[in-house]
């Protein structure tokens, strides 16, 4: 299992709750690309309509330029959960969203782990750089010793 693609702004900017892992259905060009190492996360979330959930503003570039026309990258994109995954995220309690934070292989896969989130107020997001840099320091200080 190797990730392909990482949302670092998820985790900072974000509380993680619970986590779901989803297929998600590409077209070919599209699965090249993300193997290649390209594609973000940045901005993207999930929406439920009815019994089908979709990912939102995920870029994937095409793999080569030209080879489809009319490509959008940043189309919707049907995820696939199983039916009480799919009843469990939509009975999230209001004020959460839906993000996705990483791409990874799985066997011969594509598979994106989604997660509830409760967005962090400023305060926090300056308690997680102030604890980074404390443990950044750690770190070096035993490193040199």
């Amino acid at each position: 299992m190797s990730t392909l693609i990482h949302n670092k702004k998820a985790t900072f900017d974000h509380e993680i709750l619970e986590r779901f892992e989803a297929g998600i259905e590409l077209l070919g060009p599209e699965v090249k690309s993300i193997k290649s190492g390209h594609g973000s996360l940045d901005g993207a979330y999930v929406i439920i309509r009815g019994q089908e959930v979709y990912l939102i503003n995920m870029h994937i570039p095409p793999y080569q330029a030209g080879n489809l026309k009319d490509y959008d990258p940043i189309r919707h994109r049907k995820l696939l959960l199983t039916k009480p995954e799919i009843e469990r995220l939509s009975g999230l309690a209001k004020g959460l969203t839906i993000v996705p934070i990483s791409v990874y292989n799985k066997r011969r896969k594509i598979k994106v782990e989604i997660a509830s989130v409760k967005s962090k107020k400023k305060f926090d997001k300056r308690e997680t750089i102030k604890k980074r840099d404390t443990d950044r320091e750690l770190r070096r200080s035993l490193k040199y010793r």
